[in-house]
């Protein structure tokens, strides 16, 4: 990695770990037990390993990226559902997680949502799944992405699994963008400084655009503030490129 991209990934680092956002701490419970869940359960133990072969650490987008999203939409899916019966709040914790974990499959594509949303129908093709989870974690997938056409989903459920993977991808437009993602795209387009400088504030003003879209009660409570960590971090990294003139 370029060393002035390494420098300002630590700093980008060191700035996440003094601006914690409030929804890591305030649910924390609820964190421990998605965490739990992801690493013990049968099911998602085999897909940690099945997805493996479909998405690019090299892209920002990879397993860690993946794993992200999968606890934060399932602890999203824990405090919105907590007035579902059991049965079916545990039902949309484990969708929740399995769409998380395939959501980026073919993040490098046109159309990538509706493309990971067929590829997942594939993958889980011989999963103990019925059609109908399936097709919840098809129609999650699909409406993923931010300011594109979204497909209404009239089924309660469906509707809770398809906000809480949005709103627990959107969060990784806080810190997550400046201490992993961003590091990993300029190194996967070859981007250099000036490049960076350049693609930097149209970033800035997508992130701030993000903020007005989160689409659950604990996305739009929680997320603009995740959001402005992101940005706090971002900011700063570009006032310190536009001061760099030297560099090797």
């Amino acid at each position: 990695m370029n060393k002035v991209f390494s420098l300002l990934k630590a700093e980008a680092k060191k700035i996440a770990q003094q601006n914690l956002p409030s929804f890591y701490t305030i649910f924390s419970r609820e964190q421990n037990q998605a965490k739990n869940f992801f690493f013990d359960h049968p099911l998602i133990y085999r897909l940690r390993e099945d997805v493996l072969p479909f998405i690019l650490d090299s892209f920002g987008h990879g397993i860690e990226h993946a794993k992200k999203v999968a606890l934060d939409a399932s602890t999203i899916v824990l405090i919105e559902g907590k007035h579902l019966p059991n049965p079916l709040l545990k039902k949309a914790f484990l969708l929740s997680q399995i769409a998380g974990l395939l959501h980026d499959t073919c993040r490098t594509e046109e159309d990538h949502a509706l493309k990971g949303a067929e590829l997942s129908q594939e993958i889980l093709e011989d999963y103990p799944l019925s059609q109908e989870e399936k097709e919840i974690i098809y129609l999650a997938i699909k409406n993923h992405e931010a300011f594109g056409p979204r497909i209404e989903i009239k089924d309660d459920l469906a509707q809770l699994v398809s906000a809480a993977l949005y709103d627990g991808d959107k969060f990784r437009w806080g810190p997550d963008n400046f201490t992993t993602t961003l590091w990993s795209i300029c190194s996967y387009n070859q981007w250099g400084i000036e490049e960076l400088k350049k693609r930097m504030p149209q970033a800035l003003e997508f992130m701030q655009k993000i903020k007005d879209t989160f689409r659950t009660s604990t996305g739009i409570n929680f997320g603009p503030e995740i959001v402005d960590c992101g940005l706090l971090i971002g900011k700063h990294l570009y006032q310190t490129l536009q001061q760099i003139e030297n560099y090797a």
